[in-house]
């Protein structure tokens, strides 16, 4: 089992986002408030994390530890391994058994962006293994041909279409819950952004309280 922490990502590959900076759907609303309501109205469970760019996509994931896979990562000191060369080798057959397991169940990716068209572009890479779903501006959503674009190709991809205007977050379109399908066997890039949305979960978790 590895414990290399791996290289530095560049820019293009990972970056965290401030929660606190303007919505990219154009109003007031923080970027960590409008994702917490959207998440409460699709109803996933786990943490809210920061927004990442992630694969050249502005997206923000919603995941949870892996009790059981996080303390054997802690006892064999294997932390969150982010190199993609290191990674690709994982799902080879002959490193079965061999490499960290993975810690963190991504239980959604959200999203939003001002246009129908980019939020899709952002989405439909991360689709292929969890949950996914976009934010559109209330206005995109009321649009005459809205459901004739937007939501046939969100259908197309298992992808919920989610609207916003200001504090108030309306679901357009159902996705695919992935709670109810069969696992996904991983690949070298869902088991590197596994790796990343656990190093943003163990980044996110409150320090243990001092004893006095």
């Amino acid at each position: 089992m590895t414990g290399m922490p791996g290289r530095a990502l560049t820019e293009d590959e990972f970056r965290i986002c401030s929660t606190q900076v303007r919505s990219p759907l154009g109003h007031a609303a923080s970027m960590g408030r409008l994702a917490q309501q959207s998440v409460d109205a699709l109803c996933w469970s786990g943490s809210v994390l920061p927004p990442v760019k992630l694969l050249g996509r502005h997206i923000i994931a919603v995941a949870e530890l892996l009790p059981d896979a996080h303390a054997e990562r802690l006892c064999f000191g294997s932390g969150p391994v982010l190199d993609r060369a290191e990674i690709a080798t994982w799902v080879w057959p002959e490193m079965d058994g061999r490499v960290p397991p993975p810690a963190a169940r991504i239980t959604g990716v959200l999203a939003p962006a001002r246009h129908w068209r980019s939020a899709l572009t952002a989405a439909v890479p991360f689709a292929r293994f969890t949950s996914a779903a976009i934010v559109v501006p209330r206005h995109v959503a009321v649009a005459p041909d809205f459901a004739a674009t937007c939501l046939f190709r969100a259908r197309q991809f298992g992808i919920a279409v989610l609207s916003a205007d200001g504090d108030s977050v309306q679901e357009e379109l159902p996705g695919r819950c992935f709670d109810d399908a069969p696992p996904v066997a991983h690949t070298a890039v869902s088991r590197w952004v596994n790796e990343v949305i656990y190093q943003q979960l163990l980044a996110s978790e409150a320090p243990a309280p001092s004893r006095s």
